[in-house]
């Protein structure tokens, strides 16, 4: 059956939906990003709130700036904003419905999104824009004022064409009107994701305007946030085995594992809805359950991808089932990420660490080490670099930890260990490639971009260890030189 309004009430039993009445529901969040991880995170948690009978003003309505967003629309269009996601592992699988969307600007209409923006109504802005959409330096975190679409929008604030440039458009018709600023939240898997892009906002201003740049510093909410729930891209494979289990055509469904978890600022200054009811953590700092997931989660996800990919295997329970690379994972994870991992409230890092595992291995997620492997750019710097970076200045080994980025360069080279061709999937795949094989008879020539490597790559230390892992992969291989390094070896 196909998924729209009129048919929710048909839907299989087994297939939960919305009983709350979406036509009552009125915004409340203009999010950016209407991507798979959204539909299975923030969406969802709306929806049990909205079906608890409670904040049903704060529904959400769509935004972006991507020509998939608006293949995304229209999709979403089709079936009136509804979405199937569907949780599984090894021992459950649940189908649901989620109605928490009203709505999606159209992303060719600019100044309708700014509009939405300015809407009164509208008190939260949130963003799943992926960590190479903030315009920041990779080896620094920080803001770029140079990157050529800040510079056009800063010259034609009317129609602009970011994601920053809307946000900032939206806080300018709001201050005119004098309207109170919405707050801006992130849910991307940035180190101090509310700072950089409060950072990437207040720098936008500022390249035209400094007063304008200090109202927003000063009367604009960023919260940090830590988000985490693995949601692999929707293919073929989901929407059959939607329409054949349960009898549901969603041309858009989310499937996505039972663990999900928000951890979130509470800094709203213009209110928000109780999320707490739903189970989203409200703490005053954010960061140390920040820096667990990225250097644990997605410093682990990074470490299994390139050898993972380097020995032909697709999907991420498949690497995990592989002894050698989930043999790599806990050397590296317990002799060198586990060990400069602050102390966060209430967890044990070991306990942590055995349910990425566990996550990680789950085989009906059907995550891929392609989706993995991707952006390797963005990801590294913020992923591995700075635990390497940690343990430099510690004076403690990084053998594994430049072993993970000589991985890295050696995928770059775009084939695998057995030559099969590996397509490019980093805004930068040209020049990554370009250097990781010059990085064959010379690794400096990987290590010199001094824009994703920054002082690490400059480190006497890193650079020999990274030379000698680099130059081993390239003459036995993936699978040899994770022997080697498992046994102490490298």
């Amino acid at each position: 059956m196909k998924l729209s309004l009129k048919n929710l009430a048909d839907l299989p039993g087994r297939v939960a939906r919305p009983s709350y009445d979406r036509s009552a529901l009125t915004p409340g969040i203009v999010h950016f990003g209407i991507g798979n991880f959204h539909r299975a995170h923030q969406a969802v948690y709306l929806d049990e709130l909205f079906e608890a009978g409670l904040d049903r003003d704060w529904a959400i309505v769509g935004a972006g700036v991507l020509p998939s967003d608006a293949a995304g629309r229209e999709k979403l269009a089709a079936q009136d904003w509804l979405t199937t996601v569907v949780e599984q592992d090894s021992g459950h699988m649940e189908a649901r419905v989620t109605g928490a969307m009203i709505g999606y600007v159209d992303p060719a209409d600019r100044r309708a999104i700014v509009a939405a923006l300015a809407d009164p109504s509208i008190r939260i802005v949130s963003l799943t824009i992926t960590e190479g959409g903030y315009f920041i330096d990779p080896a620094s975190g920080r803001f770029d004022p140079a990157h050529p679409d800040m510079a056009r929008d800063a010259a034609d604030m009317a129609t602009p064409g970011t994601v920053f440039g809307l946000v900032l458009a939206g806080l300018m018709r709001r201050r005119q009107a004098g309207i109170a600023p919405f707050t801006v939240m992130s849910c991307d898997n940035i180190p101090g994701n509310g700072h950089v892009t409060r950072d990437a906002v207040v720098g936008l201003a500022g390249l035209f305007d400094a007063e304008l740049a200090k109202w927003v510093r000063d009367e604009v909410a960023f919260p940090n946030s830590m988000v985490d729930r693995i949601t692999p891209a929707t293919t073929e494979r989901e929407r059959a085995i939607l329409s054949e289990r349960y009898g549901v055509e969603d041309d858009w469904p989310v499937f996505c594992e039972p663990f999900r978890q928000w951890v979130l600022e509470d800094h709203f200054p213009t209110g928000r809805p109780a999320l707490e009811k739903a189970g989203v953590t409200f703490v005053e700092d954010v960061a140390p359950y920040e820096l667990m997931k990225i250097r644990i989660l997605n410093g682990g996800h990074a470490a299994i991808a390139y050898p993972a990919a380097l020995m032909d295997i697709h999907f991420v329970h498949e690497a995990m089932e592989e002894p050698l690379i989930r043999g790599f994972l806990a050397k590296l994870e317990r002799e060198e990420i586990i060990p400069v991992v602050p102390p966060v409230p209430g967890v044990d890092l070991d306990d942590y660490f055995r349910l990425i595992e566990r996550r990680f291995s789950n085989p009906k997620i059907g995550d891929t080490i392609a989706r993995l492997c991707q952006d390797g750019s963005n990801r590294q710097p913020k992923f591995i670099l700075p635990t390497a970076a940690d343990r430099l200045k510690a004076g403690a080994d990084v053998t594994g930890l430049s072993l993970v980025s000589a991985l890295w360069c050696r995928y770059c080279a775009g084939t695998s260990d057995s030559g099969r061709e590996i397509p490019p999937n980093d805004a930068s795949a040209a020049r990554l490639k370009e250097a990781a094989l010059r990085a064959r008879e010379n690794p400096g020539a990987f290590l010199s971009m001094a824009d994703i490597f920054g002082d690490t790559g400059r480190s006497e230390v890193y650079s020999a260890v990274f030379s000698r892992n680099l130059k081993s992969i390239w003459e036995i291989g993936a699978r040899a030189v994770l022997e080697r390094y498992i046994a102490g070896e490298l």
